[in-house]
Parts: structure tokens; sequence; C-alpha cells
């Protein structure tokens, strides 16, 4: 009977190759794949500081790019800081995008694109679970094949202002 019970069970199919890049994502098809550099933090409230930083971007197909980061001291390669989520690019150059930070932070952004400059704006719709922060601000961008961010971050005593910056390189 256990015999019949483990050949009835259903197999998966294995995932060997890459699947196409769906037409959603591939004007930003240049992102996928594994970025890593250094960055730099600010704000009024902390001193500054320098980081280590890796950055993920991949796709399974469907119309969305999954995102992964995570960041480390340079000085002892202890890990700082970690998020996920999901970029989900339209076809009209509009993109909506979902972050989950390792703090317990959530932030929802939509923004724009543009395939020709290669630049990703987004504003924050909402903020969850946070405390302080009340909007962020991201803008990405692709300049000789290094990718470049910065984050602005407001808080309930501070506006909206530089809070990370960062090059990126390919790997």
């Amino acid at each position: 009977m256990r015999e019949i019970q483990e050949q009835e069970k259903p197999t998966r199919p294995m995932a060997t190759e890459t699947p196409p890049v769906h037409p959603f994502v591939a004007p930003l098809s240049y992102l996928l794949g594994t970025w890593r550099g250094q960055g730099e933090g600010e704000y009024p409230t902390i001193p500054s500081f320098r980081y280590g930083e890796e950055i993920r971007f991949s796709h399974s197909g469907k119309p969305v790019i999954a995102y992964t980061q995570k960041t480390w001291k340079l000085e002892t390669g202890d890990p700082m800081h970690a998020e996920s989520g999901y970029f989900r690019p339209k076809p009209d150059g509009s993109i909506e995008v979902v972050i989950a930070q390792s703090s317990g932070l959530v932030e929802v952004q939509k923004g724009a694109y543009n395939v020709d400059k290669q630049t990703i704006t987004l504003n924050s719709e909402l903020i969850g679970n946070a405390s302080k922060v009340k909007e962020t601000s991201r803008g990405f961008e692709l300049v000789d094949g290094k990718l470049s961010y910065v984050v602005h971050m407001s808080t309930t005593t501070n506006h909206l202002q530089p809070h990370l910056k960062a090059t990126l390189e390919k790997l």
C-alpha cells in the first residue's frame, strides 16, 4: 500500500532553465542579477556611517521582479540591515514596489521608470509598522554599467532629506 501512495504523489518539474523574461519586466531586465558595492548613510539624528551592500534582482517569468538586499559593516563584516520585496513594472512606465525591512518597517511605493535614462523613481504611498519614519523616496540609476541609488527619509522630527546612497557593480 505504501508503494502505491508514493507512486501517486504528483511530481514537480525541476526548474533547470531560467524562464523567459515577462514583457512587463523586459524594460528593466538590466537590473536582473546580483549587484555589490559600498554605501554611505547619514541623518540628523544619527552619526554618519559606511556599509557594504549586496542587492539581487530576479524573476520567475511572471510580471514582477523579486528584490533582496543586505548590508554589513565594512570594518567587521557584521550584518546591519536586510530587506526584500517586489518591483511590479507596468507597460505605461509606472511601477509599484513593496519592501519589508528586517526592522519590521514596510514600504509601499509607487513611481515611474524611464527606459532611455535607465532610472526608477519611487515615493512612499504607505509606511507601515514604523514609529518614527513617515515618508521615504528612492531613486535608482544605471550609469556606465554601475547601479546607484539614493534613499530620502522623513521622520516625526525631520522633513524628507538624504539618508542613504550607494554605488554597486554587477557581479
